[in-house]
């Protein structure tokens, strides 16, 4: 039996002697896209904490579970359960599909609700769509990053998309919400429609500087100095390191993009060593073809804190798995800024069941 350091068993007498079951909410994707809107600043800073948070050892977040279809083998469902300690203290899911055929009919290819579960009780307190919140942590973990890995060496001024969907539009809101503005914008995806919208997306959005859509990835990487990927892409489709020998800021955002011989002429850092190096990711590939994990460098986390230093003289690749506890994090923001405001939607007697006996 486990005994519990004495200020934990205080703790955990406080939590059950004030036990109760909360109110359950549901908050629609209008309501998270309104708390978010033009808050890119405060979610980075959100995220940013996360990530000592869970470096610090004060978060639970194991390993994302897939479902896949054996008669829809491009389509997947993923369940992200975590644990967030601190002053947030919220437990929770998120369940986030991904349906690329979708794109043909119109419609986003990723879908998602989040589940805040109360951490005294276990009982789920709010059901949230969750797809913009997913794409908004993306967009702040990717933010996040493009700072820190830029720090040392000239802020790049040349932005590159490789992948012109959802994701790609989120980053540039995010980097352009912190403070950041380029001299030249490139665009280039397969569909030749989706390159058409972003870059209609970006000059409506008052893009400074020249909006270029590029026939080919290669044109694209060698005259962009920080690099989004945001793709579809299930395998790696860029092994050249000489695309990549003017050392940019690579924002390995899709994960498969980048063959082994390029994170092996660069610097990597990821988000959680574990998470990254499983389902056949670009580094986990790495891994498989080198057999050790020396070509990581770090964490985000390390890179934030000071232990790890990025060299200006070769290529930066972040390549982030995507962690649970950051949907929880931004979730947890959202559903304390509709409580604040007085507009959260409960649902009576959800629960109905509570004597134990009847």
């Amino acid at each position: 039996m486990t005994t519990l350091p004495a200020v934990h068993e205080e703790v955990a007498r406080a939590d059950a002697d004030a036990a109760s079951v909360p109110p359950f909410a549901v908050i629609p994707g209008s309501q998270v896209h309104e708390v978010l809107r033009g808050r890119e600043k405060s979610v980075v800073e959100v995220v940013e904490r996360t990530y000592r948070m869970h470096g610090s050892g004060r978060s639970v977040n194991p390993p994302s579970s897939f479902l896949r279809f054996p008669d829809r083998p491009s389509a997947r469902i993923i369940a992200l359960p975590a644990s967030l300690g601190g002053d947030t203290r919220v437990d929770g899911l998120k369940w986030i599909s991904s349906f690329p055929t979708n794109v043909a009919s119109g419609i986003p290819r990723a879908s998602a609700v989040l589940i805040l579960n109360d951490p005294v009780t276990g009982y789920p307190f709010a059901c949230m769509e969750s797809s913009i919140i997913s794409a908004a942590r993306t967009a702040a973990s990717a933010t996040a990053a493009a700072d820190r890995l830029s720090r040392g060496r000239p802020r790049p001024t040349r932005l590159g998309f490789v992948g012109a969907g959802l994701i790609a539009r989120y980053i540039h809101t995010y980097l352009q919400g912190t403070g950041w503005s380029f001299d030249a914008i490139g665009v280039h995806d397969l569909s030749a429609d989706s390159s058409a919208g972003l870059r209609m997306y970006l000059e409506q959005a008052g893009a400074v500087g020249r909006v270029t859509v590029h026939r080919g990835a290669e044109e694209l990487i060698r005259h962009s100095d920080l690099i989004v990927f945001a793709t579809v892409a299930d395998r790696p489709h860029i092994s050249d390191p000489s695309w990549f020998r003017h050392n940019p800021v690579v924002l390995h955002i899709s994960l498969r993009d980048l063959a082994p011989q390029v994170l092996l002429s660069a610097t990597n850092i990821v988000d959680d060593i574990d998470h990254c190096l499983r389902a056949s990711t670009s580094p986990h590939l790495t891994e498989r073809l080198t057999g050790n994990r020396d070509f990581l460098h770090g964490t985000l986390d390390d890179v934030m804190a000071g232990r790890v230093t990025v060299p200006a003289d070769r290529p930066a690749v972040f390549s982030p798995f995507g962690l649970g506890v950051l949907d929880l994090a931004v979730g947890k923001y959202v559903y304390d800024e509709v409580a604040l405001s007085g507009r959260l939607q409960t649902i009576d007697n959800f629960f109905s069941e509570l004597r134990r006996h009847g």
